[in-house]
């Protein structure tokens, strides 16, 4: 399996959860590609940690609908799987929503603030044609109000959901409609600004359907 050559990139006190992190995101950028084996003893190797928690990760991965395993026969890449994508979308979309519905009552100026400044990260990266910066830019606009709502579920939901999203947010913000979603931002930092709980809902959505031209099919 063509995983990259560099050894132990990480610690050796890596948990489960950071080898679920380090693949997941290995599969979002194209490292590993759809349809790929993958070998846990490889990616032991690449992390420098052992079998163990990899195949943890895997178990997760599984799960997540970013692999597929097949029990003493492999583990590879999922191809991307529009149906379920679109699930994810929608779901995600409703997390978002609730978590600004939640958090706006008590969003505070520092918030606020927040909110404006990974907006004008966003719009830098996306300047930039740093796609990496744009994702982790947009996560830490969306992440003010779930972290501002204090609701476990609505982050346990999206830790499930958003990865299947993840390649098509980089198809999105590699290409020039990305752009869109800075106004959108705005948008949303206004109404939330205003008090206008029902106005920033519908704006919340609205950014979070960007996505779904991205999963049209000719002939749908």
């Amino acid at each position: 399996m063509p995983v990259p050559e560099t050894a132990g990139v990480v610690g050796r006190s890596l948990l489960r959860d950071d080898a679920y992190r380090a693949i997941r995101d290995a599969i979002v950028d194209g490292t590993l590609t759809p349809g790929e084996r993958l070998n846990d003893a490889d990616l032991a190797r690449w992390l420098g940690i052992s079998r163990t928690p990899v195949r943890e990760a895997l178990a997760r991965l599984d799960e997540a609908g970013l692999v597929r395993t097949k029990p003493g026969r492999y583990t590879m890449v999922s191809p991307l799987d529009v149906r379920a994508v679109r699930a994810a979308q929608s779901v995600t979309s409703a997390m978002h929503e609730l978590a600004v519905r939640e958090a706006l009552p008590n969003l505070s100026a520092a918030e606020l603030d927040a909110m404006r400044a990974a907006n004008n990260r966003f719009a830098a990266a996306l300047r930039a044609n740093d796609v990496d910066a744009a994702i982790a830019a947009d996560d830490e606009f969306h992440g003010v109000a779930v972290t501002a709502c204090a609701n476990g579920a609505v982050r346990t939901v999206l830790d499930q959901f958003t990865p299947l999203l993840r390649r098509l947010e980089r198809l999105r913000f590699a290409s020039l409609s990305g752009r869109g979603s800075v106004a959108q931002h705005d948008r949303i930092i206004a109404l939330c600004a205003a008090g206008d709980v029902d106005g920033a809902v519908a704006a919340t959505r609205t950014n979070w359907q960007t996505l779904a031209p991205l999963l049209e099919t000719p002939g749908e």
